[in-house]
């Protein structure tokens, strides 16, 4: 997954090649057994003008973990969309994530193939606060 483009004042937090037993799919056999996925994630972060080494200060990429982990295992999910949209907005509840790019893959849908999946890119509506 190619890191989404940083400009200046961006840094980038991601997670990479996650792999998670989740119940996804829409079809019946799909709703009785957690499937392998794979996901990443990669977060466009407004840096904040600080040398401090403060976990505070930086966007804790074991708190997005926690997060994917419990999205992704909680209840069964029809579609990898609907999981990736639900980590995209989970992520951007961070008021200094402007760019969520997320990847999920199913991993063992086809015999001839590695994964199966989606990728989606949201941005922070920075409308309201005139950034």
């Amino acid at each position: 997954m190619a890191a989404a483009v940083a400009g200046p004042g961006v840094r980038h937090v991601f997670l990479r090649d996650m792999v998670l037993h989740a119940s996804i799919g829409i079809h019946p056999h799909e709703h009785g057994a957690p499937q392998r996925v794979r996901i990443n994630v990669d977060l466009g972060v407004a840096e904040q003008a600080s040398s401090q080494d403060r976990l505070d200060r930086v966007v804790d990429y074991e708190k997005v973990a926690r997060t994917v982990r419990h999205i992704a295992t909680t209840g069964h999910i029809n579609l990898v969309e609907t999981l990736a949209e639900r980590i995209a907005l989970a992520c951007l509840e961070d008021g200094r994530v402007r760019l969520a790019r997320v990847r999920v893959e199913k991993l063992d849908v086809f015999e001839d193939t590695l994964a199966a999946g989606v990728e989606i890119e949201r941005r922070a509506d920075t409308s309201s606060t005139g950034g």
